[in-house]
């Protein structure tokens, strides 16, 4: 997404521009015993107060046109992340070749392209919403690849027909209970392709990460193997929840209808991981608004499920505190990941000045007491039952 241009210096051939967004947000969640966050990124969110950590962020976006074929691209981002701060990152610095007018080559650092919308995702102003649906985009925590797109775009009678295929390696620190993920030098790939046709617009993606390295669980994976000396069985397990050189697949339909005052989107997804640290999962969103002069009220429904993973590591009960501890690492392990939910969301948004708007959203979750993989710092007295309330102004310059 190229962003409106607001400083241009030009000179011959060449233009420069300087763009950015950003958001001011208030959230709050009115239970105490999960703390609602916009995505898996944030280690923590708003749990029973008001915070404006939540969708709060702003983003300065640089592009130089060099000629009608080569252009330059890169974007800072300063939001709430892993890092527990506002710390900014470099969210994408590409360099972009158009050989004709209906292919394009980029390299360099990329926006992560899972599903439709997805790349641009923390730009507020170009959505409906306060923020993308946390049910569908919140438990993808991948934001960029450092790698190459191509993408070609060819007419077909009245629509058009676009296909891109992507590759690269990610280079992140993801939030993981009270450490980090480190998910650097693992490899992206995969390709969509889309067709636009008047009002419509559909398109199906997939992609694959290969993980590199293990999740920071140090502690149980040795242990297990040192347990396996007296029960075999816990070997295997160890193995089960590895993730180095495991796989996760990530496949989406998304079909949007904008015409006149309507707009409406309704999504799928379906992600399967070979490493069993991991459940299965699909989700998916219906979102409708419709306008009326300057404010465009919208209602929409999200949900999330995930099957739940067997693996016992072959050690009884009270033989030892040690090998209590092993079985209840593991049980966490395979419990984090579990979502049982729908969210019924519920707002409008009042475009009252030029490159400003003003959104107001009621999010009412209601989820089983075990879904607790979109949330962080879950209690034991948590129901997956949970209003938020967001308020927030979106800006471009």
């Amino acid at each position: 997404m190229i962003l409106p241009l607001s400083l241009i210096a030009q000179e011959g051939d060449s233009r420069f521009s300087i763009n950015g967004f950003g958001t001011l947000g208030l959230t709050r969640s009115s239970s105490d015993d999960a703390a609602f966050v916009r995505d898996l990124t944030q280690p923590k969110g708003s749990r029973g107060q008001w915070s404006g950590k939540v969708d709060s962020l702003l983003g300065v976006q640089g592009n130089w046109q060099l000629n009608d074929r080569f252009a330059l691209t890169a974007q800072a981002l300063s939001r709430y992340h892993g890092d527990g701060d506002f710390s900014p990152e470099l969210a994408w610095a590409f360099a972009r070749f158009d050989p004709t007018s209906f292919a394009s080559l980029r390299l360099g650092r990329l926006g992560t392209d899972f599903y439709l919308y997805a790349d641009s995702r923390q730009v507020g102003y170009t959505y409906l919403p306060v923020r993308p649906s946390a049910d569908f985009f919140g438990v993808l925590p991948f934001t960029h690849i450092d790698g190459g797109d191509l993408q070609l775009s060819l007419p077909l009678g009245d629509a058009i027909v676009t296909g891109r295929l992507h590759a690269g390696l990610l280079d992140e620190k993801l939030p993981l209970a009270d450490r980090l993920w480190d998910i650097s030098g693992s490899r992206m790939f995969g390709g969509s392709v889309s067709l636009q046709r008047g009002a419509w617009t559909v398109r199906l993606s997939s992609s694959e990460i290969r993980f590199k390295g293990d999740l920071p669980i140090d502690e149980l994976s040795s242990g297990l193997r040192q347990a396996a000396a007296f029960f075999p069985q816990a070997a295997q397990a160890a193995r089960a929840i590895e993730l180095d050189g495991t796989r996760s697949r990530f496949n989406s339909l998304g079909v949007v209808y904008e015409d006149g005052p309507w707009l409406a989107q309704l999504m799928f997804s379906r992600v399967r991981h070979t490493t069993r640290a991991f459940q299965n999962w699909h989700s998916g969103y219906l979102l409708a608004g419709y306008r009326l002069g300057d404010v465009m009220p919208f209602a929409g429904y999200s949900w999330i499920r995930s099957t739940a993973r067997r693996l016992s590591p072959g050690i009884p009960d009270g033989v030892a505190p040690q090998f209590d501890a092993l079985n209840a690492g593991l049980a966490t392990v395979l419990r984090d990941g579990h979502a049982d939910q729908g969210t019924i969301s519920l707002g409008a948004r009042w475009d009252f000045a030029e490159n400003l708007d003003l959104k107001f959203q009621l999010d009412l979750i209601r989820g089983s007491a075990t879904s607790i993989f979109p949330f962080r710092e879950e209690t034991a007295d948590w129901n997956g039952r949970t209003r938020v309330i967001s308020v927030v102004l979106d800006f471009i310059f």
